[in-house]
């Protein structure tokens, strides 16, 4: 009977949570993804603080084998817990005080049991031995695993990408974003005629007697585990120095030997304009004790803290295209800037849910927007996130359903960014704004969060009531619409929103050529309008993201 209470528990739980998301689309999730999604008693158990991750990539077959010690606080007393590891990847023992304990697996959860209870508030580890064959990642980086390529001179070149999918994919860890590890270090053993990247700074390379060489590197800081990484090729390595908000920060590129001459005048035109832009409306970039790395990688891009993934061909825009369609995307290179964003919207403040990510992707997305002002300037910038609209589907809401690892709509990226934009136009007030945006990177620094966090913080701060605001735009699929109709010189207005008592202001003009502000409601208003304006040529102020309709 005892067995049955933590499944039914999780259940209950899992069924209430669905149905607590507005707008999301009823699905049926399994055992498996809740011991992927939810945070149970044997996770919240224990406090990760430090990881070792020791392992050596085998390019002949495609493999990794090692270790992973785990240093933890302990949470409560328990003598049982839950980390993560694919169920394709066989455990070779887990050693405990220097003893094999034992272990059991369901799906791609682990349970072990200790001999004693351990005590809250102890500090302790166990050690993770484990070997095998990593997914081939099909479509990476949104098809998580394995990279195994070639650069143009046929040398190996190799990487690994896992957001969403799990870092447990390819390596033993308590794989929920609730738990950011303290530090960490991270051991990669690659073929010694190789040279292989990840994450913080480079403590020491050792020989090993097969052939291969250990890269030690060492991260100082918290990080979240779908972002430790490798890259494996025969890189060219050069450095730089920002002086930055908090001091010199140190850059690191690192590109394939046969691109680094266009890799450096290419990367050098956009990374320091791009921190100082960023340090200026996000704060300090997170990471000066781990340095800034752009890396070359074998696919489009990542942002793998401190390391960020490249592999955008050298090329301005996204691929040489410009999202937006107005040429202002094609100034800049977009892997460079997007990915360099996650470093404070993804790396510095995480969420502790999948469900939220638009966090992550929407402030990020509103990054390059950010840029394009700071470059180009706020006409520019304006230009850019109502072009991006285009790419917007308004078929699911943003955000996911919770404790299943989740994700919401891809529509997190570009309604996300307008959402925001959206809310700066609320704020009116660039200063404000820009304190907000500071203010959540310094409030959350290195922290994990969820979506309410982030909302009532922008609430709090600009002094607006934008409960109903987010709720639109994150819980429900379709963004507000206004309706209206023109008779005798008197404008009549309301809302169309799935959210009830929806009453966001809104620009619209009242005389050909200028905005006023309005504050319509789901009931019907009406106001005086200039002769110049009619049914046809009414409109919103473009930088609102919402529809407009005539009443019939």
């Amino acid at each position: 009977m005892k067995k049955l209470v933590l499944p039914i528990f999780l259940l209950l739980l899992l069924s209430y949570t669905s149905k607590a998301q507005l707008g999301v689309a009823k699905e049926t999730y399994t055992r498996a993804d809740t011991l992927r999604g939810m945070l149970t008693p044997l996770r919240t158990c224990y406090d990760i603080n430090y990881y070792h991750l020791d392992v050596k990539i085998n390019l002949d077959d495609k493999s990794v084998s090692g270790s992973n010690e785990f240093k933890f606080t302990a949470m409560q007393d328990f003598t049982k817990l839950q980390f993560d590891l694919f169920a394709n990847l066989k455990i070779e023992k887990v050693l405990y005080k220097g003893a094999e304990i034992p272990y059991t697996r369901e799906f791609n959860a682990v349970f072990i049991t200790f001999p004693k209870t351990i005590k809250k508030g102890s500090k302790d580890s166990f050690t993770v031995w484990y070997n095998g064959n990593p997914p081939i990642a099909r479509n990476p980086p949104w098809d998580g695993g394995f990279i195994f390529k070639k650069d143009k001179s046929g040398n190996p070149f190799v990487s690994v990408a896992c957001q969403g999918l799990g870092a447990s994919v390819w390596w033993p860890t308590k794989d929920h974003q609730s738990d950011e590890v303290d530090s960490m270090l991270i051991s990669i053993s690659a073929p010694k005629d190789l040279d292989e990247v990840s994450n913080g700074r480079l403590r020491s390379v050792v020989n090993k007697p097969d052939g291969y060489k250990q890269h030690n590197w060492f991260v100082a800081n918290p990080i979240n585990n779908y972002d430790v990484s490798f890259q494996i090729g025969k890189y060219a390595h050069w450095t730089d120095t920002y002086a930055g908000e908090n001091g010199p920060l140190t850059i690191d590129f690192w590109s394939l030997k046969e691109d680094s001459a266009v890799a450096r005048p290419h990367w050098d035109a956009d990374v320091k304009p791009m921190l100082k832009s960023f340090e200026h409306w996000f704060g300090p970039y997170p990471w000066y004790k781990d340095g800034y790395k752009l890396v070359q990688a074998p696919h489009l891009g990542m942002e793998h803290q401190s390391a960020v993934a490249y592999g955008n061909q050298f090329k301005k825009g996204y691929l040489g295209g410009d999202l937006s369609g107005t040429g202002y995307g094609l100034k800049w290179d977009f892997i460079t800037v997007h990915e360099s964003g996650h470093e404070w919207f993804g790396n510095n403040i995480t969420t502790k849910d999948l469900a939220d990510m638009w966090v992550h992707e929407g402030f990020t997305n509103y990054s390059e927007t950010l840029f394009t002002e700071s470059m180009q300037g706020k006409a520019a910038a304006e230009a850019y996130v109502i072009g991006i609209r285009k790419k917007i589907g308004n078929r699911e809401p943003i955000i996911g359903a919770y404790n299943v690892n989740k994700e919401g709509s891809g529509d997190m990226y570009y309604k996300g960014a307008n959402m925001i934009h959206t809310i700066r136009q609320l704020i009116n007030n660039d200063e404000k704004f820009r304190s907000i945006l500071r203010g959540l990177n310094k409030v959350y620094y290195h922290k994990t969060v969820t979506s309410a966090q982030v909302e009532n913080y922008i609430a709090t701060q600009s002094g607006l009531k934008l409960d109903k605001v987010f709720d639109q735009y994150l819980r429900y699929s379709k963004i507000p619409v206004l309706e209206y109709k023109i008779n005798n010189g008197v404008l009549s207005y309301r809302w169309i929103t799935e959210v009830k008592g929806f009453d966001m202001p809104v620009k619209v003009s009242l005389k050909a050529d200028s905005y006023t502000l309005i504050k319509p409601t789901n009931d019907w208003k009406t106001i005086k309008i200039d002769a110049s304006v009619n049914m046809d040529n009414f409109k919103t102020e473009p930088n609102f993201y919402v529809n407009i309709k005539k009443a019939g």
